[in-house]
């Protein structure tokens, strides 16, 4: 993990399109801004990893199906 320190209103780059600015500091929060192209989808982790464990989820059910259909043949 590269770890910066950033002041209000600095930013940093990422792969030349993305570009990540703090925008507001008060205590122990700070309000980040990111600017991306719209086919880049950005998400707070929690929700992330919640999308990523139901899509797993999705994905065992189907199989589980593909597999009780072949079983059934």
């Amino acid at each position: 993990m590269l770890a910066l320190s950033r002041k209000k209103n600095e930013a940093i780059m990422i792969d030349n399109n993305i570009e990540v600015t703090i925008l507001e500091i008060r205590g122990d929060q700070v309000k980040v801004g990111i600017a991306a192209p719209k086919d880049i989808p950005i998400y707070r982790k929690e929700v992330y990893l919640q999308i990523k464990a139901e899509n797993e989820e999705a994905t065992d059910i189907a199989n589980m199906v593909e597999l009780q259909k072949l079983l059934s043949n």
